[in-house]
């Protein structure tokens, strides 16, 4: 049976727009454990392209190949997430795409996106949110990107991005002890600004939220540290398609 042809009951559409077919295995296990039984997710992996998304360039490039390459597999699912951490010109393309062919009632959202309104929902109204990325390119895109999307370059809800200064392939490639305290150090620097949810800047950052919580406690002590709301873009991403086509939004 294809992969991607009709199936009964919801399906979602797991989009990795680079080439690194780790990083998309790697979602399997996250997706699977939120349980979401009665819908069927499908994987997609950049037929080439980049290895990794390490700026806009390589994202534009990224979304020009993917749009292409899925334009005849949309329409065989309800829903679609792309796992890239930016605000990634693919998004825009499949909704266009979708609408051209009459279907714009099919979500289409980005972990970006996702993540940021899944903290704004869960931390209080004075407190504020950041992001832990890869390269220290990142810093600056995601501030353009978390302005765009509050409508302000002045907004007191957020601390900032700190990055690893790894690019997103090699969480999985470098040693674990290096990525894990390059993720605890950067998070660390959150939390002296102030932030109390932190998200998972990248796709390839996906089940390490462990190490991040290993951090707020190592700042903030064991009962602080376990209230630091950690959001997971394909998390939310998932969640936020699986109650759109639930709710029939």
């Amino acid at each position: 049976m294809s992969d991607y042809g009709p199936r009964s009951g919801r399906s979602i559409l797991i989009i990795n727009p680079n080439t690194t077919v780790a990083m998309t295995d790697a979602l399997r296990p996250l997706v699977d454990s939120l349980r979401y039984n009665t819908t069927h997710f499908t994987y997609f992996t950049a037929p080439s392209g980049v290895p990794s998304i390490n700026n806009e360039h390589d994202a534009a490039v990224s979304a020009r190949i993917c749009a292409s390459t899925l334009e005849g597999k949309l329409q065989d699912h309800d829903a679609s997430l792309v796992c890239c951490y930016s605000k990634h010109p693919l998004v825009p393309l499949l909704r266009a795409e979708l609408a051209k062919l009459g279907l714009d009632h099919k979500p289409v959202t980005g972990i970006f996106e996702a993540s940021v309104a899944a903290c704004l929902q869960s931390i209080n109204p004075q407190d504020k949110f950041g992001i832990v990325s890869t390269g220290s390119q990142w810093e600056a895109i995601l501030g353009i990107a978390v302005a765009a999307l509050l409508g302000s370059s002045q907004s007191s809800r957020y601390a900032g991005t700190e990055t690893t200064g790894l690019n997103a392939d090699e969480l999985h490639s470098a040693p674990k002890r290096e990525v894990d305290l390059r993720i605890k150090f950067a998070t660390k620097a959150l939390l002296e600004k102030g932030a109390r949810a932190i998200c998972l800047g990248c796709a390839g950052m996906a089940g390490m939220d462990q190490t991040v919580r290993e951090a707020c406690v190592d700042v903030l002590g064991e009962e602080r540290g376990r209230r630091i709301k950690i959001v997971d873009g394909v998390v939310s991403g998932v969640a936020f398609l699986e109650g759109a086509l639930r709710a029939g939004l």
